[in-house]
C-alpha cells in the first residue's frame, strides 16, 4: 500500500471534507499523522480512524497524510473504505515527500510517546511545528520531556500522565487532558457483525460482551517466536494472576445469565485472547450458564467489533480500548485494570465513569465487579444515560482540543 510522492500530492485532501481552513491561499494545510502502531490489537487499530474522524469533523479542509507503523492484515483496506482519499505514507521516497510537503506533525494516541524518535527526526530535519494527541506518559524521561516541551500542544489521555508531565517540569505551550483518539472511531462492518450474531443466536440488546486479558500480552505467542528471559518473567506473572483476574468476570457472566436473562459474548481485543477467553472464562462455567455464552474463536478487525458492540447491551472485561470505542458510541462499558496496564485506565474516572472502573489488585474492587455488571444489565436505560453523559464530556473535549490544532494551522497560513 505504499504511495509515491506524485500520488501523495495528487491525493491532496486525504481526509478533507470541504471548508477553507486557509481561505484564499493556494492550498490547504497538510498534517502528517503518525499513528497505526500495530494490527494485532483492535484498540491499536482504532487510534487511527478515531483521530482521522476527528480531523474530518473539526479541521475540515486540512489534508491529512498518514505515516503508519503497521497497516497490514486488512487494516489499510479498512482505513481506505472509511477514508477513500487517505494517503498512506510508506517507503523512503514517500516519507521524504511528506517531510517536505506537510506543515504540521501530529503524534496520535498511544501508550506513550510511541514515535519519539520520529518526532525528534521531524523537529531536527524540518524545524516545523508538531503536537501530541491523547497519550499516556508511563515514564517521564528527559528526551521525552524535551520533545513535549517543544510541542505546540500535548494532550494526555489520563490525568495521572498530565500530572506527571507537569511535576517533571514539561513546558509545552498547551498541556491538558485530551481523550484517546479511539473514542471517535466510527468504522463499521455491519454485514459481518449481523451474520455472526445471527449464526450464534445473539439478538441486539439482549447480550453483553466480555473481554479477557492476561497481565502481559503474550507477544511470543502472537508472533510465534522463542520466549526471552523477559517473556518468561511476564509469563510467570500471567500464570500467577490469571485466576484472580478472571474469576470476577466469570461471576459477572453467571449473574447476567441467571439473573438478567441475557446472553454473553466472550470476544477478543487482541490475537491472543480467543484462547485466554476459552480457558479462563468459558470452559470453567457451569453447564447451565455455558449454554447462554458464545465464544468467538476467531480474531476480528475494529469495524466488525464495533458493529457488534453497538448491538450489545454493554461490555465488561480487562481491556481498555473496546470500552473506549463503546462509550464513544454511547454503549455502557465497565473497565477492570491493574498496575501493569499503566495509568491509562484511570481515564474512566476522568470522564465521569469512576463507578465503572475496578482495580483488580484490590480485593474490594474485585468483589464488586459482578454486582456492577448485573446492575448495568438490569437497568439498561440508566446505563445508557450514564454512558451518554460520559460521551458528551468526551465530545466536548474533542472539539476543544481539535480547535487548538486548527488554531495552530491557521497561524501557518502563507
Amino acid at each position: 500500500m505504499g504511495i509515491t510522492r506524485r500520488q501523495l500530492l495528487a491525493a491532496g485532501g486525504a481526509c478533507a471534507v470541504g471548508g477553507a481552513l486557509w481561505a484564499g491561499t493556494k492550498r490547504a494545510p497538510r498534517v502528517l499523522l503518525r499513528s497505526s502502531w500495530q494490527t494485532v490489537n483492535i484498540g491499536d487499530i482504532a487510534h487511527t480512524p478515531g483521530v482521522l474522524a476527528l480531523l474530518e469533523t473539526h479541521v475540515p479542509g486540512a489534508e491529512v497524510w498518514l505515516w503508519p507503523s503497521k497497516v497490514d492484515n486488512g487494516v489499510a483496506e479498512l482505513l481506505k473504505k472509511r477514508f477513500p482519499k487517505l494517503a498512506i505514507v510508506q517507503g523512503d521516497a514517500a516519507l521524504k515527500a511528506a517531510f517536505a510537503e506537510c506543515d504540521f506533525f501530529l503524534h496520535g494516541s498511544g501508550p506513550s510517546l510511541v514515535a519519539a524518535k520520529d518526532l525528534a527526526r521531524w523537529r531536527k530535519e524540518t524545524q516545523k511545528p508538531y503536537g501530541v494527541y491523547g497519550i499516556t506518559l508511563p515514564v517521564a524521561s528527559e528526551p521525552v520531556l524535551d520533545l513535549i516541551g517543544g510541542a505546540k500542544f500535548c494532550f494526555f489521555r489520563d490525568s495521572v500522565s498530565l500530572k506527571l508531565a507537569k511535576d517533571r517540569g514539561a513546558k509545552s505551550s498547551v498541556m491538558d487532558f485530551g481523550p484517546d483518539g479511539a473514542f471517535a472511531t466510527d468504522v463499521r462492518n455491519d454485514r459481518a457483525a449481523e451474520t455472526f450474531l445471527k449464526a450464534n443466536g445473539l439478538e441486539s440488546g439482549k447480550f453483553l460482551c466480555c473481554i479477557p486479558r492476561l497481565r502481559y500480552t503474550p507477544y511470543w505467542k502472537i508472533h510465534d517466536r522463542k520466549m526471552t528471559a523477559e517473556d518468561e518473567a511476564k509469563h510467570k506473572t500471567n500464570e500467577a494472576k490469571k485466576e484472580q483476574d478472571h474469576a470476577p468476570l466469570r461471576d459477572a457472566i453467571t449473574a447476567v445469565v441467571k439473573k438478567a436473562g441475557l446472553k454473553v459474548l466472550v470476544c477478543p481485543e487482541d490475537r491472543s485472547q480467543m484462547a485466554v477467553g476459552k480457558e479462563l472464562l468459558v470452559d470453567p462455567l457451569p453447564a447451565d450458564v455455558k449454554k447462554s455464552v458464545v465464544w468467538r474463536a476467531e480474531y476480528w478487525l475494529t469495524d466488525e467489533a464495533l458493529s457488534t458492540y453497538v448491538r450489545s447491551a454493554g461490555l465488561f472485561g480487562n481491556e481498555m480500548h473496546s470500552p473506549i470505542m463503546c462509550v464513544g458510541n454511547g454503549v455502557p462499558a465497565v473497565v477492570c485494570r491493574w498496575a501493569e496496564q499503566t495509568s491509562k485506565g484511570l481515564m474512566w474516572a476522568d470522564i465521569g465513569l469512576k463507578g465503572w472502573l475496578f482495580n483488580m489488585d484490590e480485593d474490594q474492587d474485585r468483589g464488586r465487579v459482578a454486582e456492577t455488571v448485573l446492575a448495568l444489565a438490569a437497568d439498561p436505560k440508566a446505563a445508557q444515560e450514564k454512558a451518554a453523559k460520559a460521551r458528551e464530556f468526551v465530545r466536548r473535549r474533542q472539539k476543544e482540543t481539535m480547535k487548538v490544532l486548527a488554531d495552530e494551522l491557521a497561524k501557518l497560513a502563507p
